[in-house]
C-alpha cells in the first residue's frame, strides 16, 4: 500500500497547479514558483514536486528552460466543440457497416498509423503483469483452464468483478454477473434478451459503430437520438422519442461517450432512469470506458440508481488490461434468465484461462495502480493530439474535448467529405474513421474520429499534419 501513496501524492500535486493554469494563475509564459516554494504551498516534499512538474511536462502543461526553471507552455488555443447532432427521428434499418472490419485490420498492417480503431497501443496495457498473470494460471489451474466454465463464469472473476463495480457506485452480487467474450457479446446478449427483429432501438447519435453492426446483424431498426458533445443524450428529444414510436430498448454510454468523449452528469443519470421507467424501457448502458476518466474520481453508471432490475450493465477489459483476452461482462438485472440461455447457446462459454488470468490479475492489486498510471497517459496523448488537429488541420475545424477515453470527434469545413479524406490517408498508410461510420443513416459526412492511444512521436504528429494538409486540399477541391 506505502509503495503507491507517493504516485498518488505527485499526480495529485499536478492537477491542482494544473488547475491553477486552467484558471490562469499561472498565465501562459509564465515562470512557476520554485519548487520549495510549492513544496511549502502544497505540504509535500521537494520531491513529490519534481515529479509533479515531470507529469506535467509529459502532458505538455509546462516547460523546462535551463537555469530558468518552470514557465507554463504557451498552448494552442483549442476549437470550439462541434453542435448538437440533430438526426432525423426515425426508426431506420442499418446497412453498409462493413468499412469497420476494414478498420480493425488496418491495426496489424506494418507501418499504418492507425487513428481510425480505438484500440489501445500496447505501451497503454499492462502487458507483463498480464504474461504473469497467465503464467501462474496454467501453472496453478492447468487442469481447469482447458475446461469449459459454462454460463454465468468463472466464480473467482465475478468476485472480483462485483468488488470493482463498487467503485462504480454499484452494489452487485458475483451471482448477478454473467462473464462474455468481450463487451460487443454483452450488448448483443443485452440487444437479444429485449427485442425481437423489426424492433426500434433507441441510441445515441453519433453512436459507437460496433453497435450499430449488432443492430444491422439482429435485424433491428435505430432510431438516432440529437446527443450534445458535453452532456449527452437529449432527455428532451429522447423522451418525444418515446411517446411516438414503440421503442423496445435504449443504448448508451454515459461515461466518456465514443465517439463525442462526454460524461452525462449524475443528475442527468437519475433524470434518464426515470424517464425511461415512465415507459417501461429497459436501459443497456456500456460503461467500458468508465475507468478510464482523466478526474480523480471514476463516475457511476447509470446502473447505480436503478431499484428495478431495468439496466443491463455491459463492460470488458479490453480497454484497460487487453483487448485480446476477450474478457468482458454483463450484470442483465431482470433479464438474467434469458441473457443466459443466449449466452450458451451463442458458444457454451467464455474462454477459462482468460477468465482465470484477469481474476489473478485483480486479486495482485495491481489493477488500481495500472489505472491511475494510464489514465494520466490517456490525458496527455488526448491533449497532445488536440494540440496538433488545431494546429495543422483548416480553418473551422472543430472538435470535441473528452473527459475520459482516448478518441477524437472531430468536424472539419462543410467542403470536405471525410470519406474522400479516408481513401487519400489511406493511400498514405494513415488509418481514420469517417464520420458516417456512426451514424445508422450514413451522417456526419464531414466528421472523422481519431484515436489518441498512440506512441506519440515524430511519426504520429507527421501524420496528422498529413491528415490536415489532406483536408486543405479537399476543402480547396470543393
Amino acid at each position: 500500500m506505502s509503495a503507491s501513496v507517493p504516485g498518488v501524492l505527485y499526480q495529485r500535486v499536478a492537477a491542482q497547479i494544473a488547475e491553477r493554469i486552467e484558471r490562469m494563475q499561472y498565465a501562459p509564459g509564465e515562470r512557476l514558483p520554485g519548487v520549495r516554494k510549492l513544496s511549502r504551498q502544497f505540504g509535500v516534499s521537494v520531491g513529490t514536486v519534481v515529479q509533479a512538474q515531470q507529469l506535467l511536462e509529459d502532458q505538455g502543461r509546462i516547460e523546462a528552460r535551463p537555469r530558468a526553471g518552470h514557465f507554463v507552455r504557451a498552448r494552442t488555443a483549442l476549437p470550439s466543440p462541434p453542435s448538437p447532432s440533430r438526426p432525423q427521428s426515425r426508426p431506420t434499418l442499418v446497412s453498409g457497416q462493413a468499412m469497420a472490419l476494414r478498420l480493425v485490420q488496418a491495426t496489424h498492417e506494418p507501418g499504418v498509423v492507425s487513428f481510425g480503431a480505438a484500440v489501445p497501443a500496447e505501451g497503454f496495457l499492462p502487458v507483463q503483469a498480464e504474461r504473469a498473470a497467465l503464467r501462474r494460471t496454467m501453472a496453478h489451474y492447468a487442469e481447469r483452464a482447458t475446461a469449459y466454465a459454462f454460463p454465468p463464469g468463472v466464480p473467482e472473476l465475478r468476485v472480483q468483478i462485483a468488488r470493482r463495480m463498487a467503485e462504480a457506485g454499484c452494489a452487485v452480487d458475483p451471482d448477478e454477473v454473467i462473464v462474455t467474450s468481450g463487451c460487443q457479446e454483452a450488448l448483443t446478449l443485452a440487444l437479444r434478451a429485449t427485442t425481437a427483429p423489426g424492433d426500434v432501438v433507441a441510441i445515441e447519435s453519433p453512436t459507437f459503430y460496433g453497435l450499430l453492426q449488432v443492430i444491422e446483424s439482429l435485424g433491428l431498426k435505430a432510431l438516432e437520438v440529437p446527443t450534445d458533445p458535453e452532456r449527452g443524450i437529449s432527455l428532451e428529444a429522447l423522451q418525444v422519442v418515446l411517446e411516438r414510436w414503440p421503442v423496445k430498448a435504449c443504448v448508451l454510454v454515459a461515461n466518456h461517450s465514443n465517439p463525442l468523449g462526454y460524461c452525462m452528469p449524475v443528475e442527468r443519470k437519475h433524470a434518464l432512469l426515470e424517464l425511461l421507467g415512465a415507459h417501461d424501457v429497459p436501459l443497456i448502458e456500456d460503461d467500458i470506458w468508465g475507468d478510464l476518466g482523466f478526474g480523480h474520481e471514476r463516475p457511476p453508471a447509470v446502473l447505480a440508481g436503478d431499484r428495478d432490475g431495468r439496466v443491463l450493465y455491459c463492460s470488458s477489459f479490453s480497454k484497460t488490461l487487453s483487448p485480446g483476452l476477450r474478457v468482458g461482462w454483463i450484470v442483465p438485472g431482470r433479464y438474467r434468465e434469458p441473457v443466459s440461455y443466449y449466452k450458451y447457446v451463442s458458444n457454451l462459454a467464455t474462454a477459462t484461462l482468460p477468465q482465470l488470468a484477469v481474476a489473478e490479475l485483480l486479486a495482485q492489486g495491481g489493477y488500481e495502480r495500472h489505472l491511475r498510471r494510464v489514465r494520466g497517459e490517456y490525458a496527455t496523448h488526448v491533449a497532445r493530439l488536440s494540440d496538433a488537429v488545431a494546429e495543422y488541420f483548416p480553418p473551422g475545424t472543430r472538435m470535441t474535448r473528452p473527459q475520459g477515453g482516448c478518441v477524437l470527434w472531430v468536424e472539419l469545413p462543410h467542403a470536405i467529405d471525410s470519406l474522400a479524406l479516408h481513401e487519400r490517408a489511406r493511400a498514405r498508410r494513415i488509418s481514420i474513421a469517417p464520420g458516417p461510420m456512426f451514424s445508422a443513416t450514413g451522417r456526419y459526412r464531414s466528421f472523422i474520429r481519431l484515436n489518441a492511444a498512440l506512441p506519440w512521436g515524430r511519426a504520429v504528429e507527421q501524420a496528422v499534419f498529413i491528415l490536415g494538409d489532406l483536408a486543405r486540399q479537399l476543402a480547396e477541391e470543393a
